[in-house]
């Protein structure tokens, strides 16, 4: 009897990889197989930049126009009822209006959060949401109604809402 002949496996690139443990690299076009030498390597992550921050003008010369200039600031009068009346807020909410404003803005209408750049009497984010001017407290407000009967169902839903999270 004679005795089967042994065949060596053909040499591929996972044969070598296996039998080495290190990264290879395979042309296409010859098929060379050879190990890489890597003694390490240098990593560059270019960060992101800083958005400049946009600064609130506090003379009244911005308009609507969608540019970048910031709304103009309220500089006229009236009283927080005087302005929910004109905003269109059942008197029976004028509590509930009340204490959120109060918590947001302390009735200040030109309020601006520095971090968020939320606006207002409610804080109304961004401020372009606003219809009108974000610092106008008739149009914050209106603005407001729609956002906490749209969101929570109603000004006393925003209130339970508020005092369970201190943001709405």
């Amino acid at each position: 009897m004679a005795e089967p002949q042994t065949q060596e496996a053909p040499l591929t690139a996972f044969s070598v990889a296996a039998g080495e443990t290190q990264s290879i690299a395979v042309s296409a076009d010859g098929a060379k197989i050879e190990a890489m030498v890597r003694s390490g390597f240098d990593v560059y992550v270019k960060p992101k930049p800083k958005p400049a921050p946009v600064a609130a003008s506090s003379s009244g010369g911005g308009g609507g126009g969608g540019g970048s200039a910031a709304p103009p600031r309220y500089s006229g009068g009236g009283s927080k009822q005087d302005w929910m009346t004109a905003a269109g807020i059942a008197q029976s909410d004028w509590g509930y209006v009340d204490y959120i404003v109060s918590r947001e803005s302390g009735w200040n209408p030109n309020a601006t959060n520095p971090s968020s750049g939320a606006c207002g009497l409610v804080q109304a984010l961004p401020c372009s949401k606003v219809p009108g001017n974000g610092y106008n407290p008739v149009d914050n407000l209106r603005w407001g109604n729609g956002y906490a009967t749209g969101r929570y169902g109603s000004w006393a839903a925003a209130y339970d809402f508020w005092t369970r999270n201190h943001w709405w």
